[in-house]
């Protein structure tokens, strides 16, 4: 306490205000006070990052539970189908197989040589169901209704800038990317892991052959996927080869800022991944300045269709896509909000009102990931991610 000659040195807290951890000083002058005090602003600064991991991993404890107890009445409900099922058999019809696809709507598929020695069990249904609900579960599609509030993971770098994860690897492989800069850029640092990359340690570099220009580049199955520096070249650069597996021109696109988002940067096309696969989004003299969205094979970098959104893309602060929806905010600075969404299954459009707290006020990078169900942002700087709500429907 001060009374005995200590003062407070520096303290961190979590995210809810309460202490975690405060460390303390003597108050008179020494020969090693000054290293003393090195040690414990290392300390501290260690405790600080674990409780930004914390915060991370709590967040994602917690979207994850709210999802298992969304489907708990769905459980309940085929739980009691199954039941019924199994108290008695004979009573079984080819509707009642209809509630759980996949299973054969005659019930006459399930009947055996000898009724008599029949005797229905669950575990006869529980291979399919167990499929069944992996599906469910893998592909939990649905429509943006709403974005959390910004968690900064670390602040690094220029005002510009893009990092990421895998969107298609197993969740094991926690490798992180990270691209400095918007202009002939050719260094990719690979991080071991999100720890890792907090705290700058354990990285390995990549120098690409071709550099790149924007920030829109995407990482999908081990390979990057980014524009190539004054021209419309998709590249594709495999990290395990270290080399340029495929390129080819977006025909008509623009680039070297002819068409950029609001904040410039030579932003002209930005890749990016969701549930269905890669896509490119740009825009051409043909579509008047109007952001196309076109599906892209990821292998060969071949268009396999485009769609016109009527949507400028000089208006445009950033976009992404999930389930096959692209959503464009508004603007890049302070305000922004998810304004627009474009549904490519329906080649419908509509305006939205989305709130999306914009808190260092300068997005330069905005891009969804499916496998972690989060939107990752280069924010002034800073590289923040978004948790994200989907309203979706389970269709049987």
């Amino acid at each position: 306490s001060p009374d005995e000659g200590w003062q407070v040195f520096t303290s961190a807290q979590a995210p809810d205000g309460k202490c975690l951890c405060t460390a303390v000083i003597p108050v008179q002058g020494s020969c090693s006070r000054d290293l003393r005090s090195l040690q414990l602003r290392q300390l501290m600064e260690k405790v600080q990052n674990i409780s930004q991991s914390m915060e991370v991993l709590d967040l994602r404890t917690f979207r994850d539970l709210q999802y298992v107890r969304n489907t708990e009445a769905l459980m309940k409900g085929l739980d009691s189908r199954l039941r019924v099922a199994s108290e008695g058999h004979k009573s079984l019809n080819a509707r009642s197989f209809q509630v759980i696809p996949g299973i054969p709507a005659s019930p006459d598929a399930f009947r055996p040589a000898h009724p008599k020695k029949f005797r229905f069990s669950h575990s006869f249904f529980f291979p399919d169901l167990s499929h069944r609900f992996s599906l469910i579960f893998s592909h939990r599609c649905g429509k943006l209704t709403g974005v959390s509030n910004p968690i900064t993971i670390r602040a690094s770098g220029s005002r510009f800038g893009s990092w990421m994860t895998d969107t298609m690897t197993p969740s094991a492989d926690s490798r992180v990317w990270y691209m400095d800069g918007y202009y002939k850029g050719r260094r990719v640092l690979e991080f071991r892991s999100l720890t890792d990359f907090v705290s700058g340690q354990n990285f390995v570099q990549h120098l690409l052959p071709h550099p790149w220009a924007g920030t829109g580049h995407v990482v999908f199955n081990g390979s990057l996927y980014y524009n190539k520096f004054q021209s419309n070249v998709a590249v594709r650069y495999h990290f395990r080869s270290r080399s340029v597996l495929v390129q080819r021109s977006l025909a008509g696109a623009g680039y070297n800022n002819t068409f950029p988002y609001s904040w410039g940067g030579f932003s002209d096309i930005d890749f990016m991944v969701d549930e269905n696969g890669l896509w490119a989004v740009y825009t051409t003299n043909q579509n008047a300045g109007n952001i196309v969205v076109s599906r892209v094979d990821p292998h060969t970098l071949e268009v396999l269709r485009s769609w016109d959104t009527g949507y400028p893309k000089r208006s445009a602060g950033e976009s992404f896509m999930i389930c096959g929806i692209l959503y464009v905010t508004n603007s890049h600075l302070a305000g922004a909000k998810i304004y627009f969404a474009y549904y490519t299954n329906t080649s419908s459009y509509e305006y939205t009102d989305i709130p999306f707290h914009n808190q260092y006020s300068h997005i330069s990078m905005l891009d969804y990931n499916p496998r972690e169900r989060v939107l990752y942002t280069w924010n002034n700087g800073h590289q923040v991610i978004y948790n994200v709500t989907l309203f979706h429907v389970i269709k049987t």
